[in-house]
């Protein structure tokens, strides 16, 4: 453990994280190991329709507002090779095919392209790239679902929604600062998502979730599995990160852990998986260590 003075900086807070590009981005809390560092520094329900949830993702006019976000994102392609600009002509001839395959429930996802990120510390972040033809689909999905769950997220995240930022993350935990929490436990989320047990994530989205083939859908981008050096590989276990609908996810299995720490009455700051724990002592701080552990 160790002990320093300094003040939240921003790269606490904020880890590059557009989706899809080759720089892209990304069992419950309970026993999960979580790296921490302890440092000094000066539900409601949303009410959703029993079905028809499906039929919201692949409308039209929300299929075409997620091929106009995927094509401005641009990015790399996926394991078929197909380029953000071979999407369009590609979805008029093969798009009401697509709608239909989805809502009969016969699409199946392709495997995500493995890419390697470098990360500050000199280590390597994984990443999976989907098709473009796939991560138009993840994001009508994630447009779809982030009004429903906007509702239920904690006001202490900041990563990955709307009209949220690190700015505002910076605000708040200088706030927190100021307010007499002069202590921080730093705690690293990123292994989090490698070893989240995707039964507990379907069974969390399935609490708000009542149309099942919207759950069977996302539970085909979870075990889409990953093409690593040209061989398949099984995805089992952790929310992937890297596509459209990563954020989202994430910040649904998080908001778990979100409401862990506010029932404990802790005052935090997260950014997707960046997170800061304030406390008043360092023997507070200590003990929240102790815990998270």
């Amino acid at each position: 453990m160790k002990v320093t003075k300094s003040g939240v900086k921003g790269s606490q807070l904020h880890r590059e994280g557009s989706t899809q590009k080759d720089s892209t981005e990304y069992e419950g809390y309970a026993g999960v190991h979580i790296p921490a560092r302890i440092t000094e520094t000066d539900n409601t329900n949303a009410d959703l329709p029993k079905e028809g949830l499906l039929e919201r993702i692949v409308r039209r006019d929300n299929l075409n507002e997620a091929f106009k976000r995927v094509k401005a994102n641009k990015g790399s392609h996926g394991i078929d090779g197909m380029e953000v600009d071979e999407l369009l002509p590609y979805l008029k001839e093969n798009g009401e095919a697509l709608r239909q395959s989805i809502l009969d429930g016969k699409y199946r996802p392709k495997s995500v392209r493995r890419v390697e990120i470098p990360k500050e510390n000199g280590k390597k972040r994984n990443l999976g790239i989907p098709t473009v033809v796939d991560r138009v689909i993840q994001q009508a999905i994630a447009q779809t679902l982030t009004p429903i769950y906007e509702k239920q997220f904690s006001e202490n995240s900041f990563g990955f929604r709307p009209k949220r930022s690190a700015h505002h993350a910076i605000r708040r935990s200088q706030r927190n600062i100021q307010e007499g929490y002069k202590y921080v436990v730093d705690m690293d989320l990123e292994k989090y998502f490698d070893t989240v047990n995707q039964s507990k994530l379907i069974e969390v989205l399935s609490r708000t979730i009542k149309d099942g083939r919207v759950i069977s859908l996302i539970h085909k981008y979870l075990k889409a599995g990953v093409i690593v050096n040209h061989k398949f590989e099984e995805t089992e276990v952790g929310v992937p990160q890297g596509g459209n609908l990563s954020p989202i996810l994430s910040n649904i299995m998080l908001n778990e852990l979100d409401k862990e720490l506010e029932s404990r009455g802790h005052r935090f700051v997260r950014y997707a998986d960046d997170l800061l724990i304030f406390c008043k002592s360092r023997k507070s701080a200590e003990r929240t260590l102790t815990n998270s552990g």
